[in-house]
């Protein structure tokens, strides 16, 4: 994962179920005089959108606000609309994607992987996750798209606070610790949330948020399958062989693909005194060097994947053999 200019427009994927409450947060960001201009995507999968008030009757629009944001409706290619946008790139700050709450937010969070020109501008800051408290338990037991939605999360905006009791919201929050542990939750009514909570955080640089948080990632454990989708994390406090680390990682990613929802770790290599840093959606993985590794930091390689149904044994087994040690041993013997 390349070091990101400063000059990148930040982008913001917002997704969540239907009446989740993205339409009152779109609201917000497009009405609330709060300094910032964002170019608002409301990108439309299909010939039917769904009932939101933000949506116009056109296959693409683009109009502003009163307080200088930039909402457009697309049902069509999202790169071109992007690149559209950026020949305005002096009127907004920063980009929001909302996608269709029928929908997961792989296809939009993987336009930042695969176009070049694209990656080269943007930034994915964020994939944000609205969710209805008193109705998310219901639609993770039935909805594969509402389990998609917080599998890919960075933040989940848990919304509708105000109709359950802090019971109920104790166990919406511990199931979605089960199928997203490394989300930050925020409790909401009617998403009246500070926008600097959910925009501009960075969320999906994961160096970034080691470098606030350095033991983010040391709390996860194994969590078991949550209807198929779950989480877990690889440790080793040996550093990996990056002969073996990279086609292993790559082979993961190939053949668990479509299962494969998130991936993002910390990698400590031999001889490497500079961390590296990885994290995917899908079959898209992007890596890179970055700070050096400070003097009384454990060099400790943690890896999170999640998933749908990813057998752990598997991929844990062949985590092992990229082991430095590992390796060594293997090539003695085969020697």
């Amino acid at each position: 994962m390349p070091n990101h200019p400063t000059d990148k427009i930040p982008v913001t994927v917002l997704a969540g179920y239907l009446g989740a409450g993205k339409t009152t947060l779109l609201n917000r960001i497009l009405t609330e005089d709060h300094g910032k201009r964002y170019a608002v995507i409301i990108n439309e999968f299909g010939e039917v959108g769904i009932d939101n008030e933000l949506v116009v009757d056109a296959d693409e629009e683009i109009f502003e606000m009163n307080n200088g944001c930039i909402c457009c409706t697309v049902r069509g290619d999202l790169i071109r609309i992007i690149d559209g946008l950026m020949t305005r790139r002096d009127q907004f700050d920063a980009i929001i994607i909302e996608t269709t709450g029928l929908a997961d937010p792989a296809p939009v969070a993987q336009t930042f992987f695969v176009d070049e020109d694209i990656r080269a501008r943007t930034q994915l800051d964020a994939i944000v996750t609205v969710v209805d408290a008193k109705h998310v338990l219901v639609e993770v037991d039935r909805a594969h798209e509402a389990q998609e939605q917080l599998a890919f999360a960075d933040i989940v905006l848990l919304n509708k606070t105000d109709l359950v009791s802090e019971n109920e919201l104790a166990d919406v929050e511990a199931r979605i610790r089960r199928i997203t542990p490394t989300a930050v939750t925020r409790r909401t009514e009617r998403c009246d949330v500070v926008l600097s909570e959910v925009l501009g955080r960075g969320a999906f640089d994961l160096d970034r948020i080691l470098e606030i948080e350095p033991k983010f990632l040391d709390h996860i454990h194994h969590h078991h399958h949550d209807d198929h989708v779950g989480s877990f994390v690889l440790v080793s406090e040996t550093p990996l062989a990056p002969d073996y680390f990279f086609p292993w990682i790559q082979e993961i990613s190939q053949h668990f693909g479509m299962d494969l929802l998130r991936v993002k770790g910390i990698i400590a290599f031999p001889a490497d005194d500079d961390r590296y840093v990885i994290q995917g959606v899908h079959m898209m993985l992007e890596g890179d060097h970055q700070r050096p590794w400070k003097s009384d930091e454990p060099r400790t390689t943690r890896m999170v994947f999640i998933g749908r149904d990813l057998p752990r044994d598997v991929i844990e087994a062949g985590f092992e053999r990229c082991k430095a040690e590992n390796v060594a041993e293997q090539q003695c013997l085969a020697s």
